[in-house]
């Protein structure tokens, strides 16, 4: 809407909803790559600041797929694991895999064979060990990784017929640049949840920023920033209030723990809250007023 594009990095937990990490608001005429080294910085940074701890990958799509991203991941001692899109060097490498080196990946949904019990699957993954990226660059810029593919059949293409009568599939490539060490189809799992990314574009669709509130750029930025930490706000309280709430969404957190109907009486200089009776949420909203009213802990 006028132009208007909010970029965000959120920082991802195994037992909770993602956090934001930064955000920044650019216009729609700027490539999402403009100033991406340092977005990615400040969101290493922030992680760390959080309490992160241990081995920290950044996942992210095509368009950060460039050397200064790559650089501030290793400034910062981080793992990347990067989309990178179908460009002629990457082509040239994909369509020289071997046949044999295809592997098929599990999904939840795969069906196993009745008379093999292998897992009918239309994913295979297979992986290019050293691959180097950004070759035209100078020899200080360029990076070698892996490069890990995954195909799926386009069944928008129907399959082409061979001199020979056999049926050849036509696939699609989804190709991703990383130094992620762990086993081929773990790193391919890892990279495919960058999706959980989705839940805050939801959240914020359906909320704050549903519509922004200015035809100014700079209203628009504070506005972005103010929906961030309210985001996260939301998400602390959830995650203290019980281990439904932490995975929550924002209209359920706002539902059960924000908008609850309740009257306060005074009497002798005190405030009395009188809520809902057979109120679903009760504990839940107990545990976190006690959790945030309790005194510090002590050092």
């Amino acid at each position: 809407i006028r132009t208007l594009h909010p970029l965000l990095a959120t920082v991802c937990a195994p037992h909770a909803r993602p956090v934001i990490a930064t955000v920044r608001m650019r216009r729609g005429k700027a490539a999402d790559s403009r100033g991406a080294p340092k977005f990615v910085s400040e969101a290493l940074a922030t992680a760390v600041e959080v309490g992160c701890t241990g081995m920290r990958i950044l996942r992210a799509d095509s368009q950060f797929y460039n050397a200064g991203v790559i650089a501030a991941c290793h400034r910062a001692a981080a793992h990347f694991s990067i989309t990178t899109g179908m460009n002629p060097s990457i082509k040239r490498a994909v369509h020289s895999i071997p046949d044999d080196a295809w592997q098929q990946i599990s999904y939840p949904t795969a069906v196993p064979d009745p008379e093999t019990g292998e897992l009918i699957s239309d994913a295979e993954v297979a992986e290019i060990p050293e691959y180097t990226a950004f070759a035209s660059r100078k020899k200080a810029e360029r990076v070698t990784a892996r490069l890990i593919v995954r195909r799926v059949r386009d069944l928008a293409k129907p399959a082409t017929v061979g001199e020979q009568g056999e049926l050849f599939p036509v696939w699609r490539y989804h190709p991703f640049f990383t130094d992620n060490p762990d086993q081929t189809l773990q790193a391919e799992r890892e990279h495919r949840h960058h999706a959980v990314v989705e839940q805050v574009i939801a959240d914020s669709k359906a909320s704050a920023l549903a519509h922004l509130p200015s035809g100014k750029f700079h209203a628009n930025a504070a506005w972005l920033i103010l929906w961030a930490m309210a985001y996260n706000l939301l998400r602390a309280a959830g995650a203290l209030a019980s281990a439904f709430h932490a995975r929550a969404t924002t209209v359920t957190l706002r539902a059960h723990l924000v908008h609850v109907p309740a009257r306060i009486a005074r009497s002798a200089r005190r405030l009395t809250l009188h809520l809902p009776q057979r109120w679903p949420w009760q504990h839940a909203w107990t545990q976190l007023f006690v959790t945030v009213h309790a005194p510090p802990e002590a050092p």
